[in-house]
């Protein structure tokens, strides 16, 4: 016969490393988020508050980003001449 054995003393909590990996990633995530928001009310975005000086001088520049805007409602694409007097082409 052999003597049974005591069982092992328990552990405090911290010591069990499922226990780690369990909390551990939420508490990343806690961490992160805070340190998120830090950042983002340390070095808040600029507010542009004037869109049209930001405008080229020629607006034929512009004629791509029109032409992706108003394709559905014009079915066609403004002539550059067009584009850069800012007149609308018509179609027939």
């Amino acid at each position: 016969m052999s003597p049974t054995s005591a069982p092992p003393a328990p552990q405090p909590w911290w010591r069990y490393g499922h226990m780690w990996l369990v909390v551990g990633g939420p508490l990343i995530v806690v961490v992160a988020s805070f340190v998120t928001l830090y950042l983002a009310i340390r070095t808040p975005d600029p507010v542009y508050a004037d869109a049209a000086r930001a405008r080229p001088a020629d607006e034929a520049d512009l004629t791509p980003a029109m032409q992706a805007r108003n394709h559905a409602a014009t079915g066609g694409v403004a002539p550059k001449a067009a584009a850069a007097s800012g007149a609308a082409a018509a179609r027939p």
